[in-house]
């Protein structure tokens, strides 16, 4: 992957689900569907795809079907019973068939973006060190895409003292999680969060006297 942008995802894996309408803009009709991606350890991570019909005549996507997709990990606002929540999906920019099982990376993403809230720092009940983020990375006509950040170890000492509006350039993956939520006594839900687990970053040097920054006065949200 050539970092030649601000916002690339590259993954591979197989397709999980049917297609299900999304939306459409100007008469083009978007689908999602999910991509099973395979992890080192054997696991796999469950990520949530958004492509246009248009990709997707080419690649007709059937569930089974192993395809590698380039694109940027993007987020969008969904009100649902008055929460707000950041909902996360893979925009595809293209979609190809997949047959070399001897695969490089399935799983790859680069980001440059801005910190928007204050990093949360904290150690597991093992004593792992973990550093929470949510970094603002720029889109055009005005927008930019909210990403929440986990970082290990290291990196996680490194970048707990990062302040609000830090340019920051991350290396990683799209991993996915299931936790569950209790809406009552007797109500449990399983739901599905997406972060980006960090393998590398590192602080920018804004140089430039007309790099423009993102937003960094965000709403809550319940990120998912």
């Amino acid at each position: 992957m050539e970092y030649n942008g601000n916002n690339l995802a590259n993954i591979v894996g197989t397709v999980d689900d049917e297609l299900i309408f999304s939306h459409q803009v100007y008469g083009e009709k978007f689908y999602i569907f999910t991509l099973k991606v395979p992890r080192l350890s054997g696991a796999f991570d469950l990520i949530k795809v958004l492509a246009s019909e248009r990709l997707l005549g080419d690649c007709g996507c059937s569930v089974g079907e192993r395809v590698e997709i380039e694109g940027q990990f993007r987020s969008y606002n969904s009100t649902d019973e008055n929460t707000n929540r950041l909902v996360l999906t893979v925009f595809a920019k293209d979609i190809r068939e997949c047959t070399d099982e001897a695969t490089k990376n399935p799983n790859s993403l680069y980001l440059d973006g801005f910190i928007c809230k204050a990093p949360v720092y904290r150690t597991t009940p093992f004593g792992r060190e973990i550093t929470d983020m949510l970094l603002a990375v720029n889109r055009t006509y005005n927008k930019s895409d909210y990403i929440p950040i986990i970082a290990w170890g290291r990196n996680a000492r490194y970048c707990k003292n990062f302040e609000v509006g830090s340019h920051v350039r991350i290396w990683g993956r799209i991993q996915s999680r299931t936790y569950q939520k209790r809406l009552s006594d007797d109500e449990v839900i399983t739901k599905t969060a997406y972060e980006v687990s960090v393998n590398r970053l590192e602080l920018a040097q804004d140089d430039e006297a007309e790099q423009t920054t993102a937003d960094t006065d965000q709403p809550s949200y319940e990120i998912e």
